[in-house]
């Protein structure tokens, strides 16, 4: 299997947006503690639970990420857009509804949005 880099347009904004989410997740799976305290959180020194889930979370994102990658399938691009965008529909309802509205936030919601556009964006033929 050879690595394949995209010509056309819309497959190469999706293999951007697989590439973001890869990096993504290695943050998370490298630097769990970071990436808490950039989310504005902080894990108990009691527990360090928060921490295995932002390394698994981080896990999934890299793993999916790779995969597409590798296989330069529009399904998986279409799962990784699905995924940010239910993330980003999930950050709205807590704009609107944990009274969440915040600056980092918006930025958040911004790049959720355009990492699942990208890649549905090619995958439904759009881009």
């Amino acid at each position: 299997m050879e690595f394949y880099i995209p010509t056309e347009t819309g497959e190469f904004l999706a293999f951007c947006a697989a590439i973001a989410t890869g990096l993504l997740g290695l943050f998370c799976l490298f630097a769990p503690g970071t990436a808490l305290k950039l989310a504005g959180l902080q894990p108990r020194e009691t527990s360090r639970e928060g921490l295995a889930f932002v390394r698994s979370a981080g896990g999934f994102y890299a793993g999916l990420a790779i995969v597409a990658l590798l296989m330069a399938q529009s399904w998986i691009y279409m799962a990784i857009g699905g995924g940010f965008a239910l993330a980003a529909f999930g950050r709205i309802l807590s704009l609107m509804s944990d009274g969440a509205f915040s600056a980092k936030n918006l930025v958040v919601l911004f790049v959720q949005a355009v990492l699942a556009a990208l890649p549905l964006g090619y995958a439904f033929g759009f881009l």
